[in-house]
């Protein structure tokens, strides 16, 4: 009998699924479409990509109580201007993130409890770990649309 999945695996899992459909979604980009803005209001996809790109890293550091000084910093020092830079942002950050995540026992995972410089209330990390996935597929499906609006050939399937 095979022990069951974990809800750090499960997780873990979806949070490969966006890296890796993210880093097929960034490479579709063409360079001249940086600039696009939907709407007045809304981010550049080159803003976008960025800060969807960043969230592993960055709230990895949220989640260990970074002030916001440092959190900026970090954002500032993970910023690239092509595709293949963001990727490595992406990809290390991912690598980060895990590398954190494995390292709390079961009891620490679901029990430790840390509070981001902008909030009222602590979180556990298991918790935290949901919220990065919720908040990489929130900006993920938001990148997908700017890519639709944009005429690129994606659909479903590339978000699998």
């Amino acid at each position: 009998m095979t022990s069951p999945v974990t809800t750090r695996e499960l997780l873990f899992h979806e949070l490969s699924v966006l890296v890796r459909t993210t880093r097929q979604l960034l490479s579709k980009i063409d360079g001249d479409h940086w600039t696009f803005r939907p709407h007045p209001s809304m981010r550049t996809l080159h803003e976008l990509a960025e800060h969807l790109v960043q969230i592993p890293a960055v709230d990895l550091a949220i989640l260990q109580e970074k002030d916001q000084r440092s959190v900026q910093q970090l954002e500032a020092e993970l910023s690239s201007d092509n595709k293949e830079g963001l990727i490595a942002v992406l990809e290390t950050g991912q690598q980060q993130l895990r590398e954190y995540m494995e390292s709390l026992d079961e009891q620490s995972f679901f029990e430790k409890r840390t509070t981001a410089f902008y909030a009222q209330e602590s979180s556990t990390q298991a918790k935290w770990l949901l919220e990065i996935v919720t908040h990489m597929a929130h900006h993920r499906s938001q990148l997908f649309n700017y890519l639709k609006q944009l005429d690129y050939n994606v659909n479903m399937f590339d978000l699998y």
